[in-house]
């Protein structure tokens, strides 16, 4: 069992809030919370947003949230990852990943349809 160490996400910007948006190209917002090949990281004010960090992921579930294989923790390690995070925007997730990201202070937004990251932000 290997255990990864994160570094740190870098400190919050005071009174801006720290987005998380599922995304596979750093693009647009198109991605389930488990298949996420990356995870782009804003820290949002009324005025402006800054990208933060970038997380990447290669082990990722396929689209449908099933893992492929049995007792394969994928989600956890993304919890961790993204842990400072207050709001995780993305097209779908499950359940249970929904309730670790909570525990975790993570705030999902489920977004019915792909849009560009600017839009996201926007909101």
């Amino acid at each position: 069992v290997s255990s990864e160490v994160f570094a740190p996400m870098p400190e919050r910007r005071k009174g801006a809030l720290r987005v998380a948006i599922a995304t596979q190209d750093m693009q647009d917002l198109n991605a389930h919370f488990g298949s996420a090949r990356r995870f782009a990281v804003y820290d949002v004010t009324r005025e402006e947003w800054n990208l933060v960090e970038a997380v990447a992921f290669d082990d990722v579930s396929d689209e449908s949230g099933e893992h492929r294989a049995e007792r394969d923790d994928r989600i956890t390690p993304k919890v961790d990852a993204l842990k400072g995070c207050q709001i995780l925007f993305c097209l779908a997730i499950g359940g249970p990943s929904a309730a670790k990201l909570v525990a975790a202070k993570i705030h999902p937004i489920k977004v019915a349809e792909p849009q560009s990251i600017p839009q996201v932000l926007l909101r």
